[in-house]
């Protein structure tokens, strides 16, 4: 992913001042190779001080095609520098005022004697001085902006840098993928039913449209060797019961294999499925969820019951590093003051507490059949729940930081956590709710709240923050 850096000052000064430009350049090296660290290619369009500079820059940007702009706001620069370039490349912008210090020495400044060189140390460090004249006119051309106030080795200004780029690498991954959808909704479950034309108009994501028959003739083909092969990598991901027979410890063996298959073809970067039928397809659809789980640890997350909006939430999750497992509300518990959040099918290896449990299902609530299931609970420590929600004009993200807790967890084969939020149970479930997410979430490690708020920024989306 390609980042767009430059720096505005005044030509003007550099006469005026001597060493000011070259001090300037070199805070704008330390910002150019600490952004080029966090593992993107950094264009550098160096010093624009005038008009004609601002319009090879524009150029530059246009032709790089970067995903975001960094402007560093080296000292008192014309707007008129500035606004040509952002126009034209017509992608965020991130300003950045950061100073070359804290605090000023101000009695080493005030003892140089000499009010030009004092002149030219100020300009040095008057970086905000620009602010709000920029902001005033991006704010008139209807011009994305965002900005970072700090010095240059503060390391929250470094987070806040580092979010924004770890939010722009979201966008593409989004933009970049490719959605599998296989089968159809649960019957009736109205919250779940997605726009496709509007997730793609937000996420820029393509969506494939998938024939369960397909994965059957892909499942009839599977040979010994490959399903040998399956079967050894399952011991090796999962902790086996000793209840699983063998007979359905090969058929979702024999469904995982072809599944691969069905993604390498297609070459999908997430999926969501649901599917009710007899014989055969009945057959594949009961055991698909190994398969699934393993797909999902391999950051091509899958979500059950056809749930395209969570399945974008999951792969949100992924692409920010933290897992993005698929889950539902549970139960509450008012005497320890928890929300209990799982879901039967696919989880996330990423972020388990321990290893994940295989075992079996006489019965899939509310779905055909049996067959294996997982059993799993998230980490202990810092979570995020993120939904993305459909409204009737438009889509927003959702999102809460809270606690996964130690403490008893239902041992029915499926995921589930116990998790505590600073408002409370009551409170949560109700704000959560008024929020009208559908009935599932994706559940990540760590508190990425800040990340997600920045994403759906750069997405042109609003972000509803309940905790």
């Amino acid at each position: 992913m390609k980042i767009g850096l430059f720096s505005i000052g005044l030509d003007t000064y550099w006469a005026q001042f001597d060493g000011l430009l070259d001090n300037l350049n070199g805070y704008h090296a330390q910002i150019r190779d600490r952004i080029g660290a966090m593992d993107v290619e950094v264009v550098d369009a160096g010093m624009v001080d005038n008009v004609e500079k601002a319009a090879a820059a524009a150029a530059l940007f246009k032709q790089e095609d970067v995903e975001v702009i960094f402007l560093f706001i080296s000292t008192y620069a014309l707007s008129s520098t500035v606004l040509p370039v952002v126009q034209k490349a017509r992608v965020p912008v991130v300003m950045l005022n950061l100073q070359p210090v804290a605090q000023l020495d101000y009695a080493k400044f005030n003892a140089l004697g000499d009010r030009g060189k004092m002149t030219g140390v100020w300009l040095e460090h008057c970086q905000s001085c620009s602010v709000p004249e920029l902001a005033c006119v991006f704010n008139r051309a209807g011009i994305d902006y965002h900005v970072v106030t700090g010095y240059l080795q503060e390391e929250a200004a470094w987070q806040e840098i580092l979010d924004w780029v770890d939010a722009a690498k979201v966008v593409a991954g989004m933009r970049e993928n490719r959605v599998g959808v296989l089968g159809h909704y649960y019957c009736g479950m109205l919250d779940v039913y997605s726009d496709l034309t509007q997730q793609s108009a937000i996420f820029g994501n393509h969506f494939q449209l998938l024939e369960m028959c397909e994965l059957v003739e892909l499942r009839k083909a599977v040979t010994a060797g490959e399903l040998s092969a399956k079967i050894t990598e399952f011991r090796e991901k999962f902790d086996i019961s000793s209840e699983c027979e063998k007979s359905e410890m090969e058929r979702a063996a024999k469904t995982s294999v072809a599944l691969d298959k069905l993604i390498e073809k297609h070459r999908l970067g997430s999926m969501a499925y649901y599917y009710e039928g007899a014989g055969e397809y009945e057959n594949v659809v009961t055991s698909v969820i190994a398969g699934n789980t393993l797909l999902t640890g391999r950051h091509i997350p899958v979500a059950g019951e056809c749930e395209i909006k969570n399945v974008q939430a999951m792969k949100i999750m992924d692409l920010f590093g933290v897992g993005g497992s698929f889950s539902e509300f549970y139960l509450s518990d008012f005497v320890d003051d928890v929300v209990y959040l799982g879901h039967d099918g696919p989880a996330h290896f990423a972020i388990a507490e321990g290893r994940v449990g295989l075992v079996p299902l006489s019965v899939y609530h509310g779905k055909p059949g049996k067959g294996l299931s997982i059993q799993m609970t998230v980490k202990h420590g810092p979570v995020t729940i993120l939904s993305v929600v459909q409204t009737k004009d438009r889509l927003f993200l959702q999102v809460a930081e809270g606690e996964s807790v130690p403490g008893p967890v239902l041992q029915i084969g499926n995921t589930n956590s116990r998790y505590k939020f600073s408002i409370g149970a009551k409170a949560f479930m109700n704000d959560w709710s008024k929020g009208g997410p559908a009935h599932h979430c994706a559940i990540g490690v760590g508190h990425i709240a800040g990340k997600i708020e920045k994403l759906s920024a750069l997405l042109g989306m609003e972000t509803r923050r309940v905790c």
